[in-house]
C-alpha cells in the first residue's frame, strides 16, 4: 500500500496500522490469528498491537475468540463490505466466466481485484487436472507485479502511476526475489502490454507457473484480473499461447460485462 501520507498526515501512521491488522484478520478468515502472530506479520510491537485490536473490537471491526483468543473479523466489516459490494464486488457476474475459464483450460482459474498497491484473490475455480498449484486463494494478496494478475493490471497502468508505485516499493526485489528488481520487473511490464497477457513462469514458487489478463472499468481502468495457474510442465512455450488467448477472452467478456452493468 501506499504509505507515503504516513509522513505528513497527522493519525495516518496509526490509520495504517489498523489497517494492516484488518487486512491480516480477514485474509485469516474464520481460522483467526493470535496476537503474537498478528504482530510479528505487521511488524508492531505485542503491546501496539494489543491496543490496535482492543480500539478496532471497541467499534465491531474484529472480534476475538473467547475459547481460542484468536482474533477474527468483526460484524461491522459484514456491514461495511454489503454495502461497499454494490460498487466494487463484480463477483456475482464473473463466477460463471472464472468457471469457464477452469473448464476450458482444466487448471486452476482466479478473479482478482485490485486494492491500492496489492491484487487480492476473489473466486477460485480449479479445473479438472489433478495436479494443482496452491500458489492463490481466495483473500491472498501478493504486490503489484508480483503474482500474474498484478502484473497484468500493473502493465496496463499509465505510465506515471507505475513511476510512482516503483518510487513507493524500492523493496520489492529485496522481498520477491532478484526478478522483481525495476529493471527486470519494467522488461516483463513492456512484454505483457505487447502480448496483451502477463506471464509468471515460476517466479513466486519454482515450478508453479502463472498467466493473467487484465479486466478493465468502463472508463478502461484494470481494476481486476483473471488469471490462471499451474505446474509448469502443462504450460509448454506451445501451449501459453493456446492459454493466453483463451484467457484474453473470457477477460474481454467481463470487461464487456462490467462496461454494461451487468448483474
Amino acid at each position: 500500500m501506499d504509505t507515503s501520507p504516513a509522513r505528513t498526515v497527522p493519525g495516518a501512521q496509526s490509520v495504517a496500522r489498523a489497517a494492516a491488522l484488518l487486512r491480516l484478520v480477514t485474509a485469516a478468515g474464520d481460522e483467526g490469528l493470535t496476537v503474537a502472530d498478528l504482530a510479528r506479520r505487521a511488524d508492531l510491537t505485542r503491546p501496539t498491537t494489543h491496543r490496535l485490536l482492543t480500539a478496532l473490537r471497541h467499534e465491531g471491526l474484529v472480534d476475538q475468540d473467547e475459547r481460542t483468543g484468536r482474533w477474527m473479523p468483526g460484524p461491522e466489516l459484514y456491514l461495511m463490505g454489503t454495502v461497499a459490494a454494490s460498487r466494487y464486488d463484480i463477483t456475482a457476474i464473473a463466477r460463471d466466466i472464472v468457471r469457464s475459464l477452469a473448464v476450458r483450460t482444466e487448471e486452476s482459474a482466479f478473479l482478482s481485484v485490485r486494492r491500492g498497491d496489492e491484487t487480492v484473490c476473489l473466486i477460485r475455480e480449479d479445473g479438472a487436472f489433478p495436479i494443482r498449484s496452491f500458489v492463490l486463494s481466495e483473500g491472498v494478496r501478493f504486490p503489484l507485479g508480483v503474482a500474474s494478475a498484478g502484473l497484468a493490471i500493473l502493465a496496463f497502468l499509465p505510465p506515471h502511476d507505475v513511476d510512482a508505485y516503483f518510487e513507493r516499493h524500492p523493496e520489492l526485489a529485496e522481498r520477491h526475489g532478484a526478478a522483481h528488481a525495476e529493471p527486470r520487473l519494467r522488461a516483463r511490464l513492456r512484454e505483457t502490454h505487447a502480448r496483451g497477457y502477463a506471464l509468471n513462469p515460476g517466479l513466486i514458487v519454482a515450478g508453479s507457473y502463472g498467466i493473467g489478463a487484465a479486466v478493465f472499468t468502463r472508463s478502461g481502468h484494470p481494476q481486476w484480473a483473471l488469471s490462471l495457474t499451474g505446474v509448469d510442465f502443462r504450460f509448454s512455450p506451445d501451449r501459453i499461447p493456446e492459454l493466453g488467448r483463451t484467457l484474453l477472452a473470457h477477460a474481454h467478456q467481463l470487461t464487456t460485462r462490467v462496461a454494461a452493468g451487468t448483474r
